[in-house]
């Protein structure tokens, strides 16, 4: 636990490598519990500008309820995100959490599982955060593929065991009806929970373009059959990919992503169900998502030793916010929809209940 006076100091400013290229203490936690004073302002304004400069996480924590102060939100927004108890649900760089040292505990062992998709993680979302979306997606595109490559990602790798690639949908499986105006998508491999593999990936992106070429489309409603929207990349396909280069294309020239953000204000995405990692992440592109009740929604990939790689650090923090994505991406925690609705990740909780 480090003070905002630690962070003027320079505490979190000494070389983030130690001997043999090993990170020395990738997480600093900054006390925000301050007195509110002129000279704290003034602590606080100099700490905003060494936090945003350093290299390691740095997770504020404040245990006295209420909005953060003015004097030291400039802080706090500065800083990966801050968890509370009882802060005000409009400070986007806030996390509400039920135990703060259940909190931290959680995410200071999920740093130190996976130090490298932590530490590129927050690196990421500070990087992207003012850029355009196209070269956003790069950079997590790139971040991705430098991942591919660490202990962390092996080691997933070795657990998850060799498995056999998926085997072709029996159906097609991304179906389109035009309806007047309207371009009805739905992700149709029920079968692997609409998995983003290739087949659906391909798909969707043939539908999508499609919808770019033919400007007489004024409305696409995309939505999954089966039980869930989307359960993300399809994890029998993951590390296939002949080469990184490859890879990074694909994600980026070849992915959903960048075509809902250009046919955002056209989009509506229903979602229901599990939305995990790409379920959630390409969605959040469009400009109107509505969930089914009960919808829950995931990032797991730090847990892979990855970050999201469908575009999730570029289209959720533009919804909730980078504090709240890193929170998010870094502990894979489960976010029901009433707590989506309230951050800005969906936009409407439907009354429809039926199955699909």
């Amino acid at each position: 636990m480090i003070t905002p006076q630690d962070l003027v100091d320079g505490v979190a400013d000494t070389p983030l490598l130690a001997a043999g290229a090993v990170v020395d203490t990738p997480l600093l936690v900054v006390n925000l519990d301050v007195a509110v004073d002129a000279d704290t302002a003034a602590h606080a304004a100099h700490a905003a500008q060494r936090a945003r400069r350093t290299d390691r996480l740095l997770v504020g924590v404040r245990r006295t309820p209420g909005p953060v102060p003015e004097t030291i939100a400039d802080l706090a927004a500065g800083l990966d995100t801050t968890l509370a108890t009882d802060a005000d649900p409009a400070d986007r760089w806030v996390v509400n959490v039920d135990d703060l040292d259940t909190a931290l505990t959680e995410l200071h062992g999920v740093v130190a599982d996976n130090v490298h998709a932590a530490i590129v993680l927050g690196q990421v979302l500070r990087l992207s955060e003012d850029l355009p979306v196209p070269q956003a997606i790069d950079v997590e595109s790139l971040a991705y593929s430098t991942l591919l490559g660490t202990p962390g990602f092996r080691r997933w790798l070795q657990q998850r065991g060799p498995r056999p690639l998926p085997p072709p949908s029996p159906q097609e499986p991304v179906l389109m009806r035009r309806d007047d105006e309207r371009l009805l998508i739905t992700l149709n491999r029920p079968e692997r929970r609409n998995a983003y593999g290739a087949e659906v990936r391909d798909g969707l992106v043939e539908a999508l373009r499609l919808a770019i070429a033919d400007d007489t489309i004024t409305t696409i409603v995309l939505d999954g059959a089966g039980p869930s929207f989307s359960a993300g990349g399809d994890l029998d396909e993951f590390g296939t990919t002949p080469d990184l280069a490859t890879a990074h294309l694909i994600r980026t020239r070849a992915g959903a992503g960048r075509l809902v953000s250009q046919l955002a204000d056209r989009i509506e995405v229903r979602v229901h169900g599990s939305c995990v990692g790409a379920g959630i992440e390409v969605p959040a592109f469009a400009s109107r998502i509505v969930a089914a009740p009960g919808t829950v929604f995931r990032l797991p990939e730090v847990s892979m030793g990855l970050i999201p790689g469908a575009g999730g650090t570029v289209s959720v923090p533009r919804r909730i916010g980078r504090w709240r994505a890193f929170w998010l991406c870094a502990t894979g925690a489960a976010l029901d929809t009433h707590t989506a609705l309230a951050w800005g990740l969906i936009d409407e909780i439907s009354n429809d209940e039926s199955p699909r």
